[in-house]
Parts: C-alpha cells; sequence; structure tokens
C-alpha cells in the first residue's frame, strides 16, 4: 500500500497465503477504542492467529493482539479481545452462504490505514492440502533458481 493515496499498512499475514487458497478478497472497517487506534499507529498489531467468524449478522475477528498503549492506563482495554468488524449486511450474507460451503472459511489477510479509518483486509479462503503447500514451495524455488541464473547471465 502505499502512501499516496493515505493508506499505510500496519500487520500483514504472510501465513494466510501458505495456508490457504485465497479465492475472494473484501474491505472491512473495524469497531476500535480510542487507546487501540493509539496503539495501532504506533504499528503494535499482530494477526498471525486470528480468525474471524459471522455470528447472528455481525462479523467478528478473535485473536487479534494489539498492544495495550503506554500512556492509556486505565483506558486500556483487553488485547486479545474479539473485535467487531463492520461489512454491509448484504455482503455479510454472501460470506456466510459461502461459509456455509464445505472447506470455506474468512481469514484476515492484512490490517492497514486508509486516510484516518483502519481497515481489515479479509479473505474468503479455501484449506491448501499437504501436496498443494509442497507445489507452492517447489515453484519459488524454481523460480528463485531461474532469476538467479538471468541475474547471472546479465552480469557478463
Amino acid at each position: 500500500m502505499s502512501k499516496e493515496k493515505g493508506s499505510r499498512m500496519i500487520a500483514n499475514n504472510k501465513k494466510a497465503y501458505h495456508d490457504y487458497f485465497i479465492e475472494e478478497k473484501y474491505e472491512a472497517g473495524i469497531a476500535l477504542h480510542g487507546t487501540e487506534v493509539k496503539s495501532l499507529r504506533m504499528g503494535k498489531c499482530s494477526i498471525k492467529e486470528s480468525f474471524i467468524r459471522i455470528e447472528n449478522g455481525e462479523m467478528f475477528i478473535y485473536g487479534m493482539h494489539i498492544s495495550p498503549y503506554e500512556k492509556g492506563n486505565i483506558f486500556n482495554k483487553d488485547p486479545l479481545r474479539t473485535k467487531k468488524l463492520l461489512m454491509h449486511r448484504h455482503e455479510i450474507m454472501k460470506l456466510q452462504g459461502s461459509t456455509a460451503e464445505k472447506g470455506y472459511t474468512l481469514v484476515p489477510l492484512q490490517v492497514y490505514f486508509k486516510n484516518s479509518l483502519v481497515k481489515v483486509e479479509v479473505g474468503l479462503a479455501r484449506g491448501k492440502k499437504l501436496y498443494d503447500k509442497r507445489q507452492d514451495i517447489a515453484k519459488k524455488d524454481m523460480r528463485r533458481e531461474a532469476e538467479r541464473d538471468f541475474k547471472i547471465k546479465n552480469l557478463f
């Protein structure tokens, strides 16, 4: 994400791309308290172990860790508290129908600032099997070797 558009990445979930095939991506707002936003501005957030569930027509993110703000004192909230995601109702219903299918889940891909708002990129994902992960690793290795060979040939 570039700073020209007024957006800045806070946290990225690289493990999600390794463990899942990402079918679709959605943007969701997140309901936060004041000290949590200040902590995010300092870049203290982790979404590696987090996941998303839809309950009663509302989306919630579990396991998202936002470190307590140092100067927050009594106003700090629990770092691992459940946070509500904000999306249009028709989008939530569409995602709920998709996750009802076998093998689909919702994973947070990244957290970023869009202008002054905190946004979460939500991915509709299908789990990878072990052999899929091995194929991806083999493709990356082949691509790296090809780039290395290309670089060596261009030096001479």
